[in-house]
């Protein structure tokens, strides 16, 4: 199971894209939980919920309103 630091990092990464709509930070954010839902130990709704998440955050149809 990732650490509670991780699960903030990831957190964090998802506000900063949120708010800035910097897609580097998406990116990162996409890949710490793509890890996450790799992870023995994570119950299934996590791991949908991570992967739904990333997906989200890397897809091309669902742009940030404001670009960087």
């Amino acid at each position: 199971m990732p650490s509670n630091e991780l699960w903030a990092g990831a957190l964090s990464l998802v506000l900063i894209h949120a708010e800035t709509g910097c897609l580097h930070s998406a990116l990162n954010a996409a890949r710490l939980l793509d890890q996450f839902s790799a992870t023995d130990g994570v119950d299934d709704a996590t791991r949908r919920l991570c992967e739904r998440a990333s997906d989200r955050l890397t897809s091309p149809e669902h742009p940030h309103a404001c670009p960087a």
